[in-house]
């Protein structure tokens, strides 16, 4: 049996010592770009590797291309290929943020072709809540060679601006209702939103728990929140393009396919003072 949306603590127990699995940790704090490593080395699942979101999850940042531009595909499929993922892989993948950013991890080996790869459903700290062992220790793997068939799921800044004019898709912003509004805005230096995009902010994917919401729940919501348009007729976006993947596990959840990813997102849209901004 594969995985491909969720999966549970027990079964990723069930499954410590099986070669066809990998782990991959993908903590992170935008305010402290170390953290991730620092609490991988304190403690982390047994097996798991890590995962940067700044140097393995993104590319270079040239001051156009957003905060955390895709990185060149081959050059992830090398480091997934070193940590021994095949085709054949089981993926897991975890955080302590509710999936924010090993959300982004899952989208891209789905990107790449791979479709065997889950969300630690609740992360590291349901992890630790049922009792289960932590690992100091850094895994070693013979590597493998990952293949990669990138798909076409990736939606250019031309596309959406040619988009306000005339509307092929909708867009939805998966940041704070008060960042969508232009309010409190921190990390980017333009507050605002895209003309026409529509706000789901990540987190209401989630239950109180940290676990996601049941998928009829879910499913309920996001129709709403398209309003006609079909699941392929939609465009996620957030900041960065990291958040903006925890919306697409969410309709992948919800049973609903083919939704695509704005990856330069907001950071990328505001480094343009020619393109429009919205707000309120």
């Amino acid at each position: 049996m594969s995985y491909s949306t969720l999966v549970s603590c027990e079964v990723v127990a069930a499954h410590r010592a099986d070669p066809g699995w990998r782990i991959f940790d993908c903590r992170h704090q935008l305010s402290d770009l170390s953290y991730g490593e620092r609490a991988y080395a304190q403690g982390h699942l047994p097996g798991a590797f890590f995962m940067h979101l700044d140097r393995d999850l993104a590319g270079a940042m040239t001051g156009r291309n957003g905060r955390h531009p895709l990185p060149d595909p081959q050059l992830l499929a090398n480091k997934l290929g070193a940590a021994g993922v095949s085709p054949a892989t089981q993926v897991v993948v975890y955080d302590d943020a509710g999936g924010m950013v090993g959300g982004r991890l899952w989208w891209m080996l789905r990107w790449l072709g791979h479709d065997r790869v889950a969300l630690l459903d609740g992360g590291i700290g349901q992890w630790i809540k049922e009792g289960r062992p932590l690992s100091t220790d850094c895994p070693k793997s013979a590597p493998s060679v990952f293949p990669i068939k990138p798909r076409d799921w990736v939606v250019s800044a031309d596309a959406v601006l040619a988009n306000i004019e005339a509307p092929k898709f909708c867009v939805v912003d998966a940041r704070a209702p008060d960042r969508f509004r232009g309010e409190n805005e921190t990390l980017d230096p333009v507050g605002g939103h895209i003309p026409g995009a529509r706000n789901r902010f990540f987190r209401d994917n989630l239950d109180a728990n940290g676990f996601f919401r049941p998928a009829a729940e879910l499913r309920r919501e996001f129709l709403a929140l398209l309003a006609g348009n079909t699941p392929e007729q939609s465009v996620m976006q957030c900041g960065s393009g990291v958040s903006a993947c925890h919306n697409i596990l969410a309709m992948e959840i919800a049973g609903l396919h083919g939704a695509k990813l704005y990856a330069g997102s907001w950071s990328e849209w505001c480094s343009d003072p020619a393109r429009p901004v919205a707000r309120g």
